[in-house]
C-alpha cells in the first residue's frame, strides 16, 4: 500500500527486477486486468500495476474524483518506489491517466508512453470527430447518467481464464466515481500529446466500440516520437483479446 500525498491508500503489485514498467487500468478495472502483461514482462523488467484511487483494492474516496488528482497519484507512485525511467502504460482511461500526470510533471522520469485504445478527447465537436461515438455536448449529462449502458468491450471475447483474474477484488462503484467519469468526458488533452517528449506508442482495437481507432493515427502523427499500431482482431481491451501480439510489441517497447 502506498499513502498518496492527500492520505489516500493505493494498492500496487510490484514484480520482478530491471527497467520499470508501471501499468495504470482503465475506468472501472484493477491492476489484476494486466495478468498476461505482469507474467510476459517480469523476468526482465520491474513490472508495477496500480489500483488507482476507488479501484481495486485502493481507498475510495469521496474526494479527489478528477483526472489532475489520478495524475498526481502516479507521481506519488513513482516517488514512494523512487522510479525513474519508467516505460508508462496506461489502457482506456487509464491512458489519460498517464497524459494527466505527464501535463503535470512532464516526462523527466519516463522513457516512454503506451497509450492503448483511448480517444485524448471523448467529446465529439467541431472537425473533432474521433470521439467515444455519440458523444457531444448535448449529450454529455445523459451520458454520465447511463454509463455504462450495456457496453461490451470486447470484439471477441477472451476465454474464462484470460478473465477470471481481471474480476477479482471488491465491486467497484460506477455511482461512486460518476464526477470522476464526467471529468475525463470533459478533457482534451491533445495539446499534452503534442508536447510529450518521449516516445509514444498508440494502440487502437480496429473494432473498438468505444470510438473509432483513427485517433491512435491522430497521436501518432501529433506527437514529437509517436508511432501507431492497430489489432485487427480486437475490440477496446486488445492486451486481452490478442495477448500475444500485444505482448510481442509491450516487450519490444520496454527492450528499447
Amino acid at each position: 500500500m502506498i499513502t498518496t500525498s492527500d492520505g489516500v491508500q493505493l494498492h500496487v503489485r510490484d514484480e520482478g527486477a530491471g527497467r520499470p514498467v508501471v501499468l495504470l487500468p482503465g475506468y472501472g478495472a484493477a491492476g489484476t486486468g494486466w495478468h498476461l502483461q505482469v507474467a510476459a514482462l517480469r523476468g526482465g523488467h520491474r513490472v508495477v500495476s496500480v489500483d488507482r484511487r476507488s479501484h481495486g483494492r485502493s481507498d475510495c474516496p469521496e474526494f479527489g474524483q478528477r483526472m489532475s488528482r489520478h495524475g498526481k497519484d502516479v507521481a506519488d507512485v513513482l516517488d514512494a518506489l523512487e522510479l525513474d525511467d519508467v516505460l508508462l502504460v496506461g489502457s482506456s482511461m487509464g491512458a489519460n491517466v498517464a497524459l494527466a500526470y505527464v501535463d503535470l510533471f512532464g516526462t523527466s522520469r519516463l522513457r516512454g508512453l503506451v497509450l492503448v485504445d483511448q480517444t485524448p478527447k471523448m467529446v465529439n465537436e467541431g472537425d473533432w470527430q474521433l470521439g467515444f461515438h455519440g458523444l457531444t455536448r448535448g449529450t454529455l449529462d445523459a451520458w454520465v447518467t447511463a454509463f455504462p449502458d450495456g457496453l461490451n468491450p470486447f470484439h471477441r471475447l477472451p476465454p474464462l481464464e484470460v478473465l477470471a483474474p481481471v474480476a477479482d477484488g471488491p465491486e467497484f462503484s460506477v455511482d461512486g466515481t460518476r464526477a470522476l467519469l464526467r471529468d475525463h468526458a470533459e478533457a482534451d488533452w491533445r495539446d499534452v500529446v503534442a508536447r510529450a517528449a518521449v516516445p509514444l506508442v498508440a494502440v487502437a482495437g480496429r473494432h473498438s466500440p468505444t470510438w473509432p481507432c483513427d485517433h491512435a493515427a491522430w497521436m501518432a502523427e501529433a506527437a514529437p516520437f509517436g508511432e501507431c499500431h492497430v489489432f485487427e482482431d480486437s475490440g477496446h481491451v486488445p492486451f486481452l483479446e490478442e495477448p500475444d501480439g500485444f505482448n510481442a510489441l509491450l516487450l519490444e517497447v520496454a527492450a528499447r
